[in-house]
């Protein structure tokens, strides 16, 4: 199988990256050029390869870059993945979180009785679900919260938006900016998604002497030196049962 891992930036593209290179002193090819400047690299592992873009911060730069991806290779899976902020307790510094849902948080209308999201209005979909066998087994074997990931186009800052994004979404583990681009884009191609993020602060007041984004990065690399057999496996199995239909 063929997977593409959707990051925003360098740094979550080359944290992915060092979790995907089992030998450090062979790194594997250098990083190509898609049309758009997109910058999309290639890991190689037993049963799976990967391909790791750097798809650009927001859900519509994630959803252009993801869908130019996808538009000239074929794909098995769609992964977002990168740092975020962590609703606490549930999901602290330094942890990680896979998507059970992944949920444009913000993507609506403001109303006199409060928010309400698009797939409420009738114009489309605020929620994608990813593979629930999946999900589950990518956060057990990373020892990572499965929750809903929220995809906002602005990061939460202070403490009222925190409790109002918590109110309307209680359940939630992370918020990040990619995801749902990502997940729209997967779907148009009919693909499924999984949703990976390593926390880096928690979501509320903006104070950035908090944020541990060393220890994000660290832990999104090992998340995925354990994902990568996961998800070949994953795949593996998905082959055989189409092979059997």
């Amino acid at each position: 199988m063929r997977a593409l891992v959707v990051t925003a930036v360098g740094a979550e593209s080359d944290s992915v990256l060092t979790g995907l290179t089992p030998h450090p002193d062979s790194p594997g090819p250098e990083p190509r050029t898609l049309p758009g400047g997109y910058l999309i690299t290639r890991r190689d592992l037993p049963g799976i390869a990967f391909d790791v873009l750097v798809g650009g911060v927001g859900p519509a730069a994630a959803a252009a870059g993801t869908a130019t991806a996808l538009a000239l290779a074929e794909y098995g899976l769609v992964v977002s993945a990168g740092i975020g902020g962590g609703f606490a307790p549930a999901a602290p510094v330094g942890s990680l979180v896979v998507a059970d849902a992944i949920v444009a948080a913000d993507l609506g209308a403001q109303t006199p009785d409060g928010f309400v999201d698009v797939a409420s209005l009738g114009f489309g979909r605020s929620v994608h679900l990813p593979p629930t066998e999946l999900a589950a087994r990518a956060a057990e074997a990373t020892g990572a919260l499965l929750a809903p990931v929220l995809t906002v186009s602005t990061v939460t800052g202070t403490a009222d938006g925190a409790a109002a994004l918590a109110a309307r979404h209680p359940m939630a583990g992370a918020e990040a900016m990619e995801g749902f681009g990502v997940a729209e884009a997967a779907s148009a191609h009919g693909l499924p998604v999984l949703e990976v993020r390593a926390v880096s602060n928690a979501v509320g007041p903006r104070d950035r002497a908090a944020w541990r984004i060393g220890d994000a990065l660290a832990a999104l690399a090992e998340g995925f030196r354990v994902l990568g057999p996961v998800l070949a496996n994953w795949g593996e199995r998905l082959e055989q049962h189409r092979g059997r239909s």
